[in-house]
């Protein structure tokens, strides 16, 4: 497979060095991303340079993530407005154990293959580094002016930033640049990519490694991923899709891809998947014919759910999917994990009970459901209702409105979930 010619397709170049194509046709390449550990999780925004490594690897070349354990305790000024906050040693190095926990799901770290992927944190390099060696090694070979004409300094020198910018942010590209200019030296890696925002700190690694000891280096970005109504890409009002099922279930990942816009579909299936080129078309092709249907949409969800979590997690955020809108059984809801079950019924009527009135013999449903809670506004209308066969408790109907209702229905001892006719849920909550 031809690097270049799969990113090309998948609409994932935005920016590349001359030279690049015809080093990565020639021989196994060795290229880096970097990887910024300011969470113990990585979120959907950084998918896309994840996904470069993949297919560089796929491709048959050497992927490195880098991250970026010094550069951490710093700060990057491209693309923000202000200075972020620095993280001590003992939080940097659990969110670096963490993230590659992560980067496990899409890269092979562990086969013998000559390209198998390194993780690299340039902590490691960088610790014993004093500030005037910096200075006398590497501060020489770049000039201010260089370094001013960047546009990620230009765009906070010129008023974008309230509080400017300082000069550990201003040292940053320097910092980054050397990490390519130790890379190229001692791992022979001559490619490094990122997002388009990093094209002027990835540029001053190969002028770097060009004045400090003449070495072959080259850069390639992808595009910076938005919504097609030009909103960022990966941001709900819950805040960032994160990997970690800690700070996003797998239900709400699933969610997240399922719900996206046709034109969103389009795009992100070719840049978030491995899926070859013919399926992906065919897929668009049926997508256009029928948008309805939400072919894309549910063919983007299960593979990137999968990658991420498990077949497991996809499985069950498929059931959960369903529990809302299909016929879902006690035994699929049953299934749910604490979380999952709050984000399916997220937006429902709750009602907070005491715990001991299902204690014992319990209590009938009908005061339950009308005297307790709001959940019908008389018994007269919950009577009818159950005699009809209208009223469900989890995911069971109704015997009778007379029911007890004991702790031993309890949802992971704690929840009950009533169902009025078709789409009116509430969730009562034992305490």
């Amino acid at each position: 497979m031809n690097f270049v010619e799969e990113l090309k397709w998948r609409g994932m170049i935005h920016q590349m060095m001359p030279g690049t194509e015809e080093l990565l046709q020639k021989e196994q390449v060795t290229a880096y991303v970097g990887i910024d550990p300011t969470a113990d999780s990585l979120h959907i925004g950084h998918l896309c340079g994840v996904m470069m490594l993949r297919h560089l690897q796929r491709c048959g070349h050497k992927p490195l993530a880098l991250v970026g354990g010094a550069t951490g305790m710093i700060g990057d000024p491209s693309g923000k407005s202000q200075e972020r906050n620095l993280l001590d040693e003992e939080t940097l190095a659990h969110n670096v154990a963490c993230i590659k926990a992560q980067l496990a799901h899409f890269l092979d770290f562990e086969s013998d293959a000559p390209n198998r992927a390194e993780l690299v944190n340039n902590y490691d390099w960088m610790k014993d580094f004093t500030f005037l060696a910096f200075a006398r090694d590497v501060g020489k070979h770049i000039t201010v002016n260089y370094m001013m004409a960047k546009d990620s300094v230009q765009k906070r020198l010129n008023g974008e930033a309230r509080d400017g910018l300082s000069f550990t942010e201003f040292t940053y590209q320097l910092l980054q640049g050397y990490d390519f200019y130790y890379l190229n030296t001692h791992k022979g890696c001559k490619l490094q990519m990122g997002g388009s925002d990093q094209w002027g700190n990835i540029t001053t690694g190969t002028e770097l490694i060009r004045r400090m000891g003449g070495g072959e280096a080259y850069a390639l970005t992808c595009p910076l991923i938005t919504k097609s109504d030009g909103r960022k890409f990966g941001k709900t009002e819950q805040g960032n899709i994160w990997l970690d099922r800690r700070y996003t279930s797998p239900y709400r990942f699933y969610q997240f891809w399922i719900n996206v816009a046709d034109e969103d579909a389009e795009r992100y299936i070719k840049i978030f998947t491995s899926l070859p080129k013919d399926e992906i078309d065919d897929l668009i092709a049926r997508h256009r014919e029928d948008p309805g249907r939400r072919e894309l949409q549910r063919r983007l969800a299960e593979e990137v759910t999968k990658m991420v979590h498990s077949e497991d997690d996809l499985r069950m955020a498929q059931e959960a999917s369903q529990m809302l809108f299909g016929k879902s059984t006690k035994e699929a809801l049953l299934s749910l994990d604490e979380q999952t079950l709050l984000d399916v019924f997220d937006g429902v009527p709750q009602f907070r009970i005491s715990r001991s009135l299902l204690d014992g013999e319990g209590i009938k449903a009908i005061d339950l459901m009308a005297v307790e809670t709001q959940c019908f506004p008389s018994k007269g209308e919950m009577r009818k209702t159950a005699q009809g066969g209208g009223v469900s408790l989890n995911k069971e109907k109704l015997a009778a409105f007379d029911q007890p209702v004991t702790t031993a229905d309890l949802i992971d001892g704690r929840y009950l979930l009533v169902q009025k006719g078709k789409k009116n849920y509430f969730l009562l909550i034992a305490e």
